[in-house]
């Protein structure tokens, strides 16, 4: 199985709405599109100078539902994302394997 990460820092100023919005509308859509079996927001437990640092994770079965979900799907929601929370934060992805 493969976890998609995605590290995400969110300034103060949007906190609120952000994590509101990751929660009934973004990680939703995800899910929706069916590549994914299983997700979790966890909050990453650092002191920040600013903002705070979650881990959005995404279980999927394979790495080719992985690649699919990246070439059809992933360009639409990344965009909403980015155009709602515009120079708000900080994301960075990655891939893991479970073994």
């Amino acid at each position: 199985m493969i976890i998609y990460n995605v590290t995400v820092n969110i300034e103060d100023s949007v906190h609120d709405e952000w994590l509101k919005w990751m929660k009934a509308e973004h990680v939703p859509a995800v899910m929706k599109t069916g590549y994914f079996m299983e997700n979790r927001i966890c909050r990453v437990l650092v002191n920040e100078e600013s903002g705070k640092t979650y881990s959005i994770q995404y279980t999927c079965r394979n790495l080719k539902d992985y690649e699919t979900y990246r070439d059809t799907e992933a360009p639409r929601l990344q965009r909403e994302h980015s155009l709602r929370f515009k120079e708000k934060f900080v994301a960075f992805r990655t891939l893991l394997e479970i073994v």
